[in-house]
């Protein structure tokens, strides 16, 4: 077990170097970076709006000063070679530097800390709904095969899964925010949440969260639910579920005891990859669809303003975070079936 997680701890680092110079690789080649940004802003500044009317768009040097060119290549690092600007990268990297935005006057470590609690608060919802709601109706679905209930809930989850998340936050918004004013439209709280009390601070935060965990978690659990029942229904068709049911084993016994055991290891097993992806995977739209100012619009403003220290930063810490969960669910089916073995 050791020599298996030293193994997989070593092959990180070649991993994360790859990621990372594949990423650094691509954002060289993608037009309208910072500088050509500067350049762009201060062209509409000069000639009266035309450069702001295209700020995506670098129309070369003109009116602008090559020497004024040149200390904004060095403001944002452009004047030192590409295999310089990268060997600093993954020395920074290396020490968790994660470096300084381009936009914001802060380093990209405050900047995740500043927006990581809207995205642990999201994921946190989604995570605990999404498991509350799936496992037990898989179960449920296992034991019913077959029956009405099976093939009614099947229907609704399967509606659920064909719904895309933000074509779901649109409805929701429209219908509950817009129509019938129910819940508000943006925000994770009320401009006077400092105000309230706590029950009313508890309060004004579930009414803000409802639509976008619903928006998060009716997509989301399609896929657990079905897992949790194929599981369970494939451990109660084997062999030994039928010898112990003609030793005489009460039924009870053989559920709890025999079949959710083995059944749930999958699920089990999948914990700390669901848990994890649920505040960095899939919160993009969400986020960007109701205003939360979370880790998934921080990315998504990154990547569409050429904040290029931001998408890398950002891009190295969810890898390690990945890698990191992946190698802990690996080990979670030694904890839960002794009979794994990596030799």
């Amino acid at each position: 077990m050791f020599s298996y997680i030293l193994k997989r701890l070593l092959l990180m680092i070649p991993t994360l170097f790859g990621v990372m110079l594949i990423t650094f690789a691509v954002i060289q080649f993608v037009p309208g970076g910072p500088v050509e940004q500067m350049v762009s802003q201060l062209q509409g500044r000069d000639t009266g709006g035309e450069g702001a009317a295209a700020a995506s768009v670098y129309r070369g040097r003109q009116g602008v000063d090559a020497k004024r060119i040149e200390e904004i290549r060095q403001l944002y690092g452009f004047d030192k070679p590409v295999h310089e600007r990268f060997f600093d990268m993954v020395v920074g990297f290396a020490q968790f530097d994660l470096g300084r935005s381009f936009f914001h006057p802060k380093d990209v470590w405050s900047l995740i800390k500043e927006k990581l609690p809207v995205s642990i608060s999201l994921g946190l919802w989604t995570f605990f709904l999404t498991y509350l709601i799936s496992v037990p109706l898989g179960i449920a679905k296992a034991v019913r095969a077959g029956t009405r209930f099976d093939t009614f809930t099947t229907l609704i989850v399967l509606v659920g899964y064909a719904i895309p998340g933000f074509v779901l936050g649109v409805a929701l918004l429209v219908i509950f925010g817009g129509q019938l004013q129910w819940f508000p439209l943006r925000g994770l709280t009320s401009a006077n949440w400092h105000d309230l009390s706590w029950p009313g601070r508890i309060l004004d935060y579930l009414w803000h969260i409802a639509l976008p965990v619903t928006a998060s978690v009716v997509g989301a659990f399609a896929v657990t639910t079905m897992l949790t029942k194929n599981s369970v229904l494939e451990e109660i068709r084997k062999q030994y579920v039928i010898t112990a049911r003609a030793k005489g084993l009460s039924e009870r016994r053989v559920m709890w005891r025999h079949v959710f055991r083995n059944g749930l290891i999958p699920i089990v097993t999948a914990f700390p990859a669901a848990f994890v992806g649920a505040f960095f995977a899939g919160s993009l739209l969400i986020e960007t669809l109701f205003s939360l100012d979370g880790l998934g619009l921080l990315s998504y403003e990154s990547v569409i303003r050429r904040d290029y220290p931001v998408v890398l930063g950002s891009l190295y810490l969810f890898t390690l975070i990945g890698l990191v969960t992946k190698l802990i669910s690996d080990l979670c089916y030694v904890w839960v079936d002794p009979r794994v073995k990596f030799d």
